[in-house]
């Protein structure tokens, strides 16, 4: 298994791309699609056009907007240049509404020359080829339906968490994982309101007995503090802070 950071900051960051990141097992999935991650996307050489699944974990713009960009370029691959595979959206309750009306109205997205198809998941496992995927419902947003993912194959599993608050569904969901990448939105000592902070990623981490920790979802104020130290108060394992383009092999 294979990840790749496609944006490690959030909508507002001066030097990230938003959330984003890529999987690779016996299949290439996307996990969230924000601003500037398309562009990354392109810069690791994947072919967007033979991606046939994308998952998102709740829909702030920081993290789908590019799909916009992403599915007018694919529809333009699809009629005049080349065939382009089906495509599965996956994501929490309100998936189909919002996407369904994102192809039905804008202009040109309902002549794609390839299936759409749009699933809605909670808490049952399914697969991905040879990947079990778990979605678990996670703290976030009280208006919106939000979900970490655990992703397995062979004997290896990452987990993301998206954005969330410590709960805990999440240290359940990142139980013995290999990877855990988790939402460090703040330093331990300036928290704020919806995301973790550093010192909450480390006790997710710590309670799960995880192996390695990715913090990402880095807002500004974020850079100006040791954030990696601050999670290792509390977890003792590796810790990375991620960045855009990093490449981890769980």
């Amino acid at each position: 298994m294979r990840l790749t950071i496609l944006g490690s900051g959030t909508n507002v960051h001066p030097t990230r791309a938003a959330a984003g990141y890529v999987v690779q097992t016996d299949q290439t999935m996307l996990l969230d699609f924000g601003p500037g991650t398309l562009h990354n996307l392109i810069k690791t050489g994947i072919d967007r056009h033979r991606i046939r699944h994308i998952l998102f974990s709740h829909f702030h713009a920081d993290h789908f907007s590019d799909f916009v960009t992403f599915f007018f370029d694919a529809v333009y691959h699809s009629k005049f240049v080349g065939p382009r595979a089906d495509l599965t959206l996956i994501g929490p309750r309100g998936t189909r509404q919002l996407f369904g009306t994102i192809l039905s109205t804008f202009p040109g997205f309902n002549t794609a020359a390839f299936r759409v198809r749009i699933r809605e998941v909670a808490g049952r496992s399914f697969m991905v080829g040879k990947t079990r995927v778990l979605p678990r419902t996670v703290v976030h947003s009280p208006r919106l339906h939000c979900v970490g993912y655990r992703l397995e194959h062979g004997d290896r599993a990452l987990v993301y968490s998206g954005d969330a608050q410590y709960c805990p569904s999440l240290v359940r969901l990142c139980r013995g994982a290999d990877v855990a990448v988790l939402d460090c939105s703040f330093p331990a000592t300036r928290p704020g309101l919806g995301h973790m902070h550093a010192g909450d990623c480390g006790r997710v981490a710590r309670e799960a007995g995880v192996k390695r920790l990715i913090l990402s979802h880095l807002y500004p104020i974020a850079e100006r503090y040791d954030v990696k130290r601050q999670a290792g108060r509390y977890f003792k394992g590796r810790i990375l802070v991620g960045r855009d383009l990093m490449t981890i092999s769980v």
